[in-house]
């Protein structure tokens, strides 16, 4: 692994940022402090006790352990350190390309082995990195990564050093590993993936099958946030939960996001089934289980095997919730019930009812995680900051203006009904044009019905994917919902746009009209970099 001496100055500050945390008060200069001058670091090990917060599930009583106060963080005077800004070269990216050909000829994410079996061995070899920082494990069917991208921003504005680990990839491979709010760099990705390569070799031989691509991506993000190091990871699950790959972890925090049919030939053909298979990572007795907003049957099994375990619970609607949720300009107003109390006058830069239900949700896993109860709630400028700061690229997101064009990652039915309520609510088009790209395993014809209602017009094209449902055969299923008249057909999505933008005249565009480019997460990749955004933040990475 990487020299930890080059973190010196990194890890001076957090020496530093801790102990006020721990409410030390420094007379000297904080360069003069020598390690035993500072207090213990403050444990925010989520606990079962008899203080703080009570909930109750099935008759039994589990609660946490609340902290001391969270500082001021405006009054802490102490230089931020950046990331270094370390543009990619073109040798990074030719050795990028050579691990990305490797782990191309592993089983893909559609090869289903259900058991944490090899990753569990890997994980052994390499030392159990995922041991080294604390996690939130977040599993579920809709929402999963605008959840995992709020958590992490809300840490960072508590001063926290934070990886997370999300899937797919919405545009490169480095997007599924952030560290520092950034996307990986390929060179820190090779040099970790070439680590660990001489182990994933020893693991391959002992099985009949190799270590999958997404196992190995996996234990590439473990290994990379042990290296950072990390203070906390955000875990999102690839699919399921039981036997994911990321189940390798005890979490300190698990969240459930809203579970929907999806993946029924792999997790069961209803929501209980599904649902259980989720609420699989829940294997922590002394964490504490955030669940969003549920149908009762995903949310009875969710709770069966919290009780099965043992651990708290803290559900949307009961101990959290939405109070208040006001369309602003550039995204909306919430007042959110958390674990500690409301919070006030929180903007959120993205839009529609379903990202507020995911900001309450965040919300609640970081205050379980800290300890939040009624009698201590947690900074509300500092939430205030996290939240404003929070970005999901590929979620209802505007790539262009003339005329106005958001991409939307939106792969199933449930999605499809969220980005439609969001479109209705939150602004106020005469007509909107879809364009339309999906993948050939999912509910295509959920995905269209839901959208049906907002979209005046739809063409329907083709991603650049090998599991990319033909267009042709796109068509005809949209035909049958949208009507003949409705349904343009262009193989490829770059013409597609054109084609939207031409169904739009100039006067049109003036009068509240828009295009819409959904249907699955390569689809709002590729359309991302069609307007030229790259990476996570827009921008080249």
């Amino acid at each position: 692994m990487a020299d930890q001496s080059s973190h010196s100055d990194d890890e001076a500050i957090k020496r530093i940022l801790d102990a006020i945390d721990a409410g030390a008060v420094f007379e000297n200069d904080p360069d003069d402090i020598e390690d035993e001058d500072l207090p213990e670091q403050p444990n925010f090990d989520i606990q079962t006790t008899d203080h703080g917060i009570t909930l109750n599930l099935g008759g039994a009583e589990a609660g946490h352990q609340a902290v001391d106060e969270e500082p001021d963080i405006d009054d802490i005077e102490t230089e931020t350190v950046a990331p270094i800004d370390r543009p990619a070269t073109e040798a990074d990216l030719a050795e990028l390309a050579r691990v990305v050909a490797e782990l191309d000829q592993r089983a893909s994410e559609r090869e289903i082995d259900p058991s944490t079996e090899k990753i569990a061995m890997l994980m052994d070899f390499l030392g159990s990195p995922q041991q080294n920082f604390k996690t939130i494990h977040v599993s579920g069917t809709n929402g999963k990564t605008s959840a995992v991208r709020m958590i992490s921003t809300l840490f960072e504005a508590f001063h926290r050093r934070v990886g997370y680990f999300v899937s797919p990839q919405l545009e490169t491979i480095t997007d599924t590993i952030s560290i520092d709010g950034a996307p990986i760099h390929p060179e820190d990705f090779v040099r970790t993936y070439d680590e660990i390569a001489p182990y994933i070799a020893l693991v391959d031989e002992r099985f009949d099958t190799p270590l999958s691509k997404f196992e190995v991506l996996t234990a590439i993000a473990y290994a990379a946030f042990a290296d950072a190091p990390v203070d906390v990871a955000i875990i999102e699950v690839g699919m399921g939960g039981t036997w994911d790959a990321t189940n390798v972890i005890q979490a300190d925090v698990d969240v459930i996001m809203p579970v929907g049919l999806d993946h029924t030939d792999f997790l069961g053909d209803s929501l209980g089934e599904i649902a259980s298979v989720k609420a699989g990572i829940i294997t922590n007795p002394d964490a504490v289980v955030v669940v969003a907003k549920q149908e009762p049957e995903a949310m009875e099994a969710i709770l069966a095997r919290a009780v099965e375990t043992d651990a708290a619970v803290a559900r949307f609607g009961s101990e959290f919730d939405v109070k208040e949720s006001i369309v602003a300009v550039g995204g909306q107003t919430l007042t959110l019930q958390g674990l500690g109390g409301a919070y006030e006058d929180i903007f959120l830069p993205l839009s529609g009812a379903h990202q507020a239900g995911n900001a309450s949700v965040a919300l609640a896993a970081v205050e379980a995680f800290f300890g939040a109860s009624s009698a201590h709630q947690l900074d509300q400028a500092t939430i205030r900051r996290g939240f404003a700061a929070v970005e999901v690229p590929g979620r209802l997101e505007r790539v262009s203006s003339t005329p106005t064009t958001f991409v939307d990652s939106t792969h199933n039915p449930a999605g499809a009904q969220a980005l439609a309520a969001a479109l209705e609510r939150d602004f106020d088009f005469t007509r909107l044009i879809g364009v339309v790209g999906v993948l050939a395993d999912k509910d295509v014809a959920g995905i269209l019905a839901a959208l049906e209602p907002v979209l005046a017009e739809v063409v329907v094209t083709q991603p650049d994917s090998p599991r990319a449902l033909d267009t042709y055969e796109l068509a005809e299923i949209a035909r049958s919902i949208f009507g003949d008249e409705r349904v343009h057909v262009e193989e490829h999505l770059p013409s597609a746009v054109d084609v939207a933008r031409e169904l739009l005249d100039e006067e049109e565009a003036e009068l509240g009209t828009g295009i819409v480019i959904t249907g699955s997460v390569v689809t709002a990749g590729q359309a991302r970099a069609l307007y030229g955004l790259h990476g996570l933040h827009g921008k080249d990475s």
